[in-house]
């Protein structure tokens, strides 16, 4: 259900941001909503909070964003609140962001080390991506995991390349097990 909600008030900013020539602005503005809820949590409680009434939490984000954001930014929040829909704006402001970033061609990309990368490392991952990509730019978080011994797992989407030495072992011993069953059953 989130997922639905998600894309319905995204994709209806979306069209917003677009038709009015704005999306850059729409962009910047829903990533700075989306900072201020994660970094006030006494915010998103109060927003959330059943004593608090609508007309409240009305009041509370208008004397917060208006005249700071685009008034269809803000009148869909005060939408969400209306309908009791608020406890999903991190999603719907998140799906908003990927989806113009989509628009955009900007690629967003997780890649996973074992050790820190360098910033010669880091541009040269940058670089073929772009290469083996239709993208025009990426925004890559870079994490370390100490458990993949080497490589790197880089995550575009739903799309997994895994080039880790962990894998690697994991593929290793399971074809050798399996080889080892397929010896024993030749055996008897």
């Amino acid at each position: 259900m989130a997922k639905l909600i998600s894309k319905t008030y995204g994709d209806a900013l979306f069209s917003v941001a677009t038709e009015s020539g704005n999306i850059d602005s729409f962009l910047e503005s829903a990533m700075g909503v989306s900072k201020a809820f994660s970094e006030n949590e006494d915010l998103v409680k109060l927003m959330n909070h059943p004593k608090v009434t609508k007309e409240e939490k009305a009041e509370l984000l208008s004397n917060c964003f208006k005249g700071k954001i685009e008034d269809e930014l803000l009148g869909t929040m005060l939408l969400m609140v209306t309908k009791d829909r608020f406890l999903e704006i991190d999603e719907v402001l998140s799906y908003f962001i990927t989806r113009v970033k989509e628009y955009k061609n900007i690629g967003l990309a997780t890649v996973t080390s074992a050790r820190t990368l360098t910033d010669a490392q880091k541009e040269k991952i940058k670089k073929r991506l772009l290469e083996t990509t239709d993208y025009k730019e990426f925004e890559i978080v870079y994490k370390e995991d100490p458990s993949l011994i080497g490589g790197l797992v880089i995550r575009i989407k739903d799309r997994v390349v895994d080039s880790s030495i962990k894998t690697k072992i994991d593929k290793l011993s399971r074809n050798l097990s399996e080889t080892k069953l397929k010896a024993g059953e030749s055996a008897q």
